[in-house]
């Protein structure tokens, strides 16, 4: 029988394996040739055919006519699938790590200073700080290197990283389940997109391999939206915030290294600093020392 801790880091390995394949399967779709508007259509299309039988079928439909899934879908559903996606078809994936993964900590604490007027605590302004630096030292050194600083790709990547640290904080505050904010996201995005994408947006699905496209759509639909979802509630149940969202980070940056041979993508130093620094802010490795996760809280507070 595993303790409730154990149970926890095995729900963290399911979360980094699904996060750092999005990153690795996101490029690929640049690769493939397979548009933005099509994966995303692909994804929410899988993912309603499946949940929608299942909340009919348990009577679990009432919670889709209130506001919240409905924004929550906008913001963390179509508008963050959009904007990643396509930046992946501009940049490779050590970009998406640095100004996707890297900044949404950052922008999740500024979407609740915003929204909440949550305060910052003294390692969010370390963060920053270490963020902050390491990005003036990339930009700097990818300046002297192609005589560009960032590109459209890294903005595609940090407009994502704000939508999806405003669909965080929202989804703290209205604290709906794992399973009805996965659930609702995935429905209304595909009730409000997918009509759209019929209708008006281009389409280049004859000019992709059928194995490529069942690919992409089986893991995009079922696993990213699904598993990785439940699964991260999981963790964060077990392990805490924290904790959970520490570890969970270093997948895509496991993964853009990674891509070095996989995808025979080039690394070069801005970008390799850029990493580094954004890894270091992110993670806030000094907090692991003296930050104690829920359970452990809850542990103490028995005692």
């Amino acid at each position: 029988m595993m303790t409730s801790r154990t149970q926890g880091y095995m729900y963290v390995a399911i979360t980094m394996c699904i996060w750092g394949g999005f990153t690795i399967t996101s490029r690929l779709n640049a690769i493939w040739h397979i548009s933005p508007w099509d994966i995303t259509a692909l994804r929410f299309s899988l993912a309603f055919c499946i949940l929608m039988p299942i909340l009919i079928y348990k009577k679990d439909t009432a919670f889709l006519f209130n506001k919240q899934p409905f924004i929550l879908a906008m913001i963390g559903g179509v508008a963050y699938c959009l904007t990643s996606y396509t930046a992946f078809h501009f940049v490779t994936a050590a970009h998406a790590a640095i100004f996707l993964n890297g900044c949404i900590p950052l922008c999740t604490a500024l979407a609740g200073f915003l929204l909440y007027r949550q305060p910052f605590d003294k390692h969010i302004w370390i963060s920053l700080i270490i963020m902050l630096s390491a990005i003036s030292v990339m930009s700097f050194l990818m300046y002297s290197e192609t005589g560009v600083a960032f590109g459209i790709g890294d903005l595609l990547f940090f407009i994502s990283a704000i939508w999806w640290g405003t669909f965080t904080v929202l989804l703290r505050q209205w604290q709906l389940s794992a399973w009805h904010a996965m659930a609702g996201v995935a429905i209304w995005s595909a009730i409000v997109y997918v009509p759209i994408y019929l209708l008006f947006l281009p389409k280049h699905l004859d000019q992709v391999s059928t194995p490529h496209l069942v690919m992409q759509t089986l893991f995009h639909g079922i696993f990213v939206v699904i598993i990785a979802t439940l699964a991260y509630v999981e963790a964060i149940k077990r392990l805490g915030a924290f904790k959970t969202g520490s570890i969970v980070t270093l997948a895509p940056f496991i993964a853009a290294i990674i891509a070095v041979p996989l995808l025979n993508e080039p690394i070069s130093l801005a970008m390799l600093c850029g990493l580094i620094g954004m890894g270091i802010g992110a993670l806030q490795p000094w907090r692991w020392f003296t930050h104690k996760d829920s359970l452990q809280k809850q542990l103490d507070k028995k005692k």
